[in-house]
Parts: C-alpha cells; structure tokens; sequence
C-alpha cells in the first residue's frame, strides 16, 4: 500500500503570543462590542499559546484591500511553499538521502486562503527543478479539511500509479484574510483561533523500494479513504466573498454537528474495513479548536491521550486550516508507532465535510 516517506513544516517570520493577540483585538474590536471581555475570554479558553503569522501585528491595523491581501498571499506562498518542499525532500529526520525535485510524478497543492491563476504549484515549479510533465492537482475550498483530503488524493494516485513519488504541500495565510472593520462574532471568534502555516509530506507508492530512501523502521501505510458531505450544510463554514476580501462564515453549532454526525460516519468507515472504534490506536486528529477536540472525546469515545498530538499542535501554532493535520501527522511519524497499529485520521470542513483515512504502521 501507498505510504509515508517523509514531512516538513516552516515556522513563519513572525511569532505572537495569545496574549498580545488578545490585546490587539480589544484594541481593534472594543469599541463596536459593549461585551468585548466576555467575548475575549475565547481567547485563553480555546487553550492556544502561540500562533504565527507571516505579517507582524502593525500590518493588521492597517487598511488593505482584496488585491493587495492576494497579491501578498501570491508572493510569500511561493516562498514559503518552496522551503517547505525542499525542506521535506532533504529531511534527514526521515530520509537517508536528498530527493531531487525531478523524480516527484505529482503535485497537490492544497489552499483556501488566496487565489491564484496560473495556481501557486506552477509558480513553484519555475523556482524548483521539477519535471516539467509533473501532474499538478490544485485544490482550493476545502479549509480545514483540505490537508486530509489532500492526503486521501495523493493515497488514490499511487495506488493507480504503485512507483510514484507525490508531494502533498498546503499554504494556509489565514492571517492575509483578517477583516478589522467586521464586528460579527465569527471574526472575533476566528481572530482567536487561526493563524498561518506551512506543510508539506512525501507520499510513495508501494513500488517505491523505502530502504532506499527512509530512516525510519516503521511507516504509515494508507488501506482506505472515506469523504462525507452533509447535505443542506452549505452555512455551517465557509467563506462570504465580498468586495473587501474574503468573511469567515463559523457557525456556533460545529461541536454540535461533530457529536451528532462524526460518530455514525466513522463507525460506518470502519465497518467498512471489518474494524470497530476499539481498533484504533492513534487518533491524527485536525485539532479545530478546543471545542472541537472536546467533541471528539465525546463523539468517539477516545481519551485524552488520544489527541495529545493535536492539542499539542493547537497550543504551539493555533487552528492553520488545512496545514494543521499536516503538523499533527509530521508527530505521529517522529514518534513512530507499533507494527500492525491502525491510525485514523480525521478533519472537518466546508460543505459540511469530513475526511477520513484508515492507516497502519508497516
């Protein structure tokens, strides 16, 4: 089966604390919410410590419009996705030697915070020394679930293709999408949540010979994949497109939905796979917020050690959409895991979505 063969993400320019975050948005937000230290107390429950961003604070006090946001968004994704890929490629935490850019067959890349045309992957590839007959898969709109979706697409793709080697490379700017003049509790909600990130993993298929490449004793195999949409869900996440930039549509009831919709739509991947909710050993979790792990434990039955990983993740870096499940993955493939252990991994996004992989350590 298609497996795991190495992985990187990039820490951006600028490191914030929640706490000089929090003091920022009462600056920027006080006056429009007669309620700001109510509403403030999201901050230090949702239980992040740090976040980075690709701009330092003085640029989100500033006014900027659509076009410089997405020209900014053009400009430092080719940049920072460059260093991510070279960085995965030349890992010597997983790999015993550099892979050259040129032997890669596919490129996913994996966005919903900017757009571009020509996509950020062709950019890319005039900075990188690829095969010019790389197939290239963009694909943008899917948020937080983007990351794992991705992963299910390149799992797919060397299945088809049992001798290719893909990298899957998300570039989330969460931060260029700030809005400072919107006083909806969805932007003050999302301020205190997302933040920028950058990853990238190398997916081979089992025609790939890994000792000719991998360190590791043990890698995470891909057996299956499930993607879910919940009709008439279109207002639970998502993006209102204006004139200005791009809204956050975050819908208070999401915790609700995962513990009344997750739980039926897992068991019936599993079953599936002849393999129930006791089966499973490490949770990969998309750690969407605290709320969101909580509903998790509560939907699946799992423990807390379950999601030490991805509340690691959220405490360091904040909610990064479809990169954050890349970070989590990145942990669980240092840490390594038992023979014949089976990992599922999870993430939630727009439409309303789920995406769903079934693992094992080989």
């Amino acid at each position: 089966m298609p497996y795991l063969l190495s992985a990187s993400h990039i820490k951006l320019p600028y490191l914030l604390s929640q706490e000089k975050i929090m003091e920022f948005s009462r600056e920027i937000f006080g006056p429009s919410f007669k309620n700001i230290e109510r509403l403030l107390k999201a901050f230090k429950n949702g239980q992040v410590e740090n976040r980075y961003f690709s701009n330092d604070l003085d640029w989100f006090k500033e006014e900027h419009t659509f076009a410089e946001r997405n020209d900014l968004y053009i400009k430092q994704a080719i940049e920072f996705g460059v260093e991510a890929i070279e960085k995965c490629l030349a890992n010597t935490e997983f790999l015993k030697r550099e892979l050259p850019a040129s032997e890669l067959d596919a490129f996913f890349f994996i966005s919903s915070t900017g757009m571009a045309t020509p996509t950020i992957d062709a950019r890319i590839m005039n900075e990188l020394p690829f095969n010019p007959h790389v197939k290239r898969i963009p694909i943008w709109g899917l948020g937080c679930a983007g990351g794992a979706s991705g992963l299910s697409r390149a799992f797919e793709y060397c299945m088809a293709y049992p001798k290719a080697k893909v990298i899957v490379l998300s570039v989330e700017l969460c931060s260029l999408t700030f809005q400072r003049n919107d006083i909806s509790k969805s932007n003050l909600i999302g301020t205190s949540l997302f933040s920028d990130g950058v990853s990238c993993v190398l997916v081979c298929g089992d025609e790939v010979p890994h000792e000719q490449f991998s360190k590791q004793e043990r890698h995470l195999s891909f057996l299956d994949s499930q993607s879910t949409l919940m009709p008439d869900s279109l207002d639970v996440m998502g993006w209102d497109v204006k004139n200005q930039g791009l809204y956050v549509v975050f819908s208070k009831d999401i915790p609700t939905i995962i513990k009344d919709w997750l739980k039926p739509n897992v068991q019936a991947f599993l079953v599936e796979n002849e393999l129930k909710l006791d089966d499973i050993t490490d949770f990969i979790a998309h750690p969407g917020g605290k709320k969101v792990i909580d509903a998790y434990h509560e939907a699946l039955g799992f423990d807390e050690s379950m999601t030490k990983e991805s509340m690691s993740v959220l405490r360091e870096f904040g909610n990064m959409s479809s990169a954050t499940i890349l970070y989590v993955l990145e942990r669980f493939m240092q840490r390594g895991g038992n023979e014949g252990d089976l990992g599922l991994a999870a993430a939630l996004g727009p439409g309303f979505s789920s995406e769903l992989l079934l693992m094992r350590w080989t």
